[in-house]
């Protein structure tokens, strides 16, 4: 099993910029991606950014792109995400996710979500 624990939400004003991590710990060895989801008000958790783990592949949802950055850092076991350029829209829940399967759909361990609210 993998355990998350993000850190670093909190408030901005629009146009700001606000780092999150997440630390995993336990069997990091199975894990092939990792993404960050957020969960805006009223609407699904949607996927932000996904990272290969071990090739560094990245992908960015639309509304995000050119605004985020996400990377990690595998010998701490750290993912981060980048977030500048902040909007109201940006305001939710911030999950760090991680696949440990390739061959199956979704996510096999969560964090507890870190809350991101961005305010003009």
């Amino acid at each position: 099993q993998v355990q998350l624990i993000e850190s670093g939400g909190g408030s901005v004003q629009v146009g700001g910029s606000l780092r999150l991590t997440c630390v995993a710990s336990g069997r990091t060895d199975l894990v092939y991606a990792m993404a960050w989801f957020r969960r805006t008000p009223g609407q699904e958790r949607d996927a932000v950014a996904v990272i290969g783990w071990n090739n560094g592949a990245t992908y960015y949802a639309t509304p995000v792109k050119g605004r985020c950055t996400i990377s990690r850092d595998q010998a701490k076991n750290t993912l981060y995400l980048d977030m500048d350029r902040l909007k109201p829209e940006d305001t939710g829940v911030y999950y760090c996710a991680a696949d440990g399967n390739p061959s199956a759909s979704g996510y096999d361990w969560w964090g507890q979500g870190t809350q991101v609210t961005v305010s003009s």
